[in-house]
């Protein structure tokens, strides 16, 4: 699987982006899709995932302002990010599961900044 990242940029504090995961398999082979970020200086950590059966998991500090969506005919995940704040500023990795095995997208930067 391959995944492209798209989406990322500069945006004011209170202000929305939409990240864009393509997947060159289709989708629905894959067990579930995610997204990840890392802030400079830390640790990748989880921010949300939709399973195949669409079942969606997100993490506390974004829960309420992001929505992970997928387009089964596109074969694309989406993260609808709104009310971004300084503290999301990082790069945002999305990540397919086809178990045992997970498959990495290369990033994409996401700056929220006035």
């Amino acid at each position: 699987v391959q995944l492209q990242a798209s989406g990322g940029g500069l945006v004011q504090p209170g202000g929305s982006l939409r990240l864009s995961c393509a997947a060159s398999n289709m989708i629905f082979s894959i067990d579930a899709m995610s997204w990840y970020r890392q802030a400079p200086g830390k640790q990748r950590g989880f921010v949300a995932s939709i399973s195949s059966g669409g079942a969606t998991i997100y993490a506390d500090s974004v829960k309420g302002r992001f929505t992970i969506s997928r387009d089964n005919a596109k074969n694309t995940v989406y993260l609808q990010m709104n009310s971004l704040e300084p503290e999301d500023t990082a790069v945002y990795y999305c990540k397919a599961v086809i178990k045992p095995y997970d498959y990495w997208g290369q990033g994409t930067l996401v700056t929220v900044s006035s």
